[in-house]
């Protein structure tokens, strides 16, 4: 097969198409090795506000925007800049639609976007979680209609995100990059691409495999945590301590990996990724009974919390009709200012529903709603427990002070099993 031609100058070396929670880490990395960079999104504000030196994203800090404007980064919602890039990263959302089906309008929209621009030896990379044969199905033919032909005139590959925001260990340069090309000198021009900035770069067969990778990987976490989680309702009704009996489990050193319940999943992962996978199997004529399965248990834990809720109102003489409740933490994981998918919402629905008055601390959180209603915000975090009947501290961020959580509340249900069970603490 020819081999892709490369006899232009380039104005960046790399075009990142989606600077979200994916897009700015890379940025941040490619930045620092080196080589040009530009963004492109669609949001107006944000690109304004990075531009301006101002980060929306948890991991990367204003002063680290700061200094990628110095190294010559530009963010721009133009998309012309693509004709000037070497290679161009697609790492768009990929969320559910309202019938919970693949939305994979942005990743279209951005294949569109880069095929108006292609130039011959340019790389594409798509980084959005997705379907196995999404690079060569949907935007495989996207980008030919340039003109250009996949693993001829221009490099595709696939390479899956595994950015876990908040993970103060694990970042983009020293978490392993899964690469995967349309052919072997799409996949040589990828892992060279990515080895310049990432300390180990993984090479699959094909970009399907690089796909299946991230889909194995959240299922994976999906069903365990799901098990977890039926494990704990019913340790709850047998009178088991399941917080003492998953630390026990855990001194098992071979066979064994220790999952947490919670008020259920959240995240832009977890809760959606699988159901990539099941919409695929689907096609096959097939049920993925195990993805799904845990993914109703996992749906189900907003309605168990609210349920657990109301039976500890109820023991201390308390009705959950007209009883003040305050969350603690609704972001969908610790110490991070991300919402999306988090079980709070569907929690905070049903106690609504039930008469409940709901509040919320967060100092991650400005402003919340539920469908569509503000929930009241409370500053003071001794001053919420003051008032509430209940508080469930659905998030143990690290600006919470949980010894005071734990002396001040009137009763508290721990959805995380990080505080001591007394008259008046209860764990999930």
């Amino acid at each position: 097969m020819d081999q892709p031609r490369d006899d232009r100058a380039v104005e960046w070396d790399l075009a990142v198409i989606g600077l979200g929670y994916v897009g700015m880490p890379i940025v941040r990395e490619v930045s620092r090795s080196g080589m040009r960079v530009v963004g492109v999104d669609v949001d107006q504000r944000r690109v304004d506000g990075l531009n301006a030196g101002v980060s929306h994203v948890d991991d990367v800090s204003d002063e680290e925007v700061a200094g990628l404007l110095a190294r010559g980064f530009h963010a721009t919602t133009d998309p012309r800049v693509l004709a000037g890039a070497g290679t161009a990263i697609i790492c768009v959302p990929t969320p559910l639609d309202g019938d919970r089906r693949p939305d994979l309008g942005a990743v279209t929209g951005a294949a569109e976007m880069v095929a108006g621009r292609l130039r011959p030896g340019t790389l594409v990379v798509l980084e959005s979680t997705t379907w196995p044969g999404t690079t060569e199905e949907v935007v495989r033919p996207l980008l030919e209609k340039s003109g250009l032909s996949a693993g001829i005139d221009f490099h595709l590959a696939y390479s899956p995100e595994r950015i876990d925001p908040g993970n103060p260990v694990f970042g983009l340069r020293n978490t392993p990059k899964v690469v995967g090309g349309l052919t072997p000198a799409c996949l040589d021009r990828a892992v060279s691409f990515y080895g310049k900035f990432v300390e180990r770069v993984v090479p699959v067969r094909g970009t399907r495999e690089a796909e299946m990778a991230k889909l194995l990987e959240n299922t994976y976490r999906q069903v365990n945590i799901g098990l977890v989680n039926e494990i704990a309702m019913f340790c709850d009704e047998l009178g088991v301590d399941v917080w003492e009996t998953i630390s026990a489990a855990a001194t098992k050193p071979f066979g064994y990996e220790a999952f947490r319940p919670g008020p259920g999943v959240g995240g832009h992962c977890i809760p959606i990724d699988p159901s990539y996978l099941s919409h695929r199997v689907r096609r096959l004529g097939y049920q993925f009974q195990f993805a799904e399965l845990a993914q109703q248990i996992n749906d189900r834990m907003p309605a168990y919390v609210a349920e657990r809720a109301a039976r500890l109102l109820h023991r201390y003489h308390h009705c959950v009709n007209g009883a003040t409740i305050v969350l603690l933490g609704v972001t969908y994981k610790p110490d991070v200012a991300d919402d999306r998918e988090s079980p709070a919402r569907p929690l905070a629905r049903r106690l609504h529903a039930s008469g409940a008055k709901v509040h919320y601390v967060d100092p991650l959180v400005d402003d919340w709603t539920v469908e569509g209603v503000e929930v009241v915000r409370r500053r003071d975090l001794e001053t919420a427990l003051g008032a509430a009947d209940l508080a469930i501290l659905l998030q143990p961020h690290r600006a919470f002070d949980l010894d005071l959580v734990a002396a001040r509340a009137r009763l508290l249900l721990d959805t995380r099993g990080v505080l001591p069970v007394s008259d008046h603490v209860e764990r999930l």
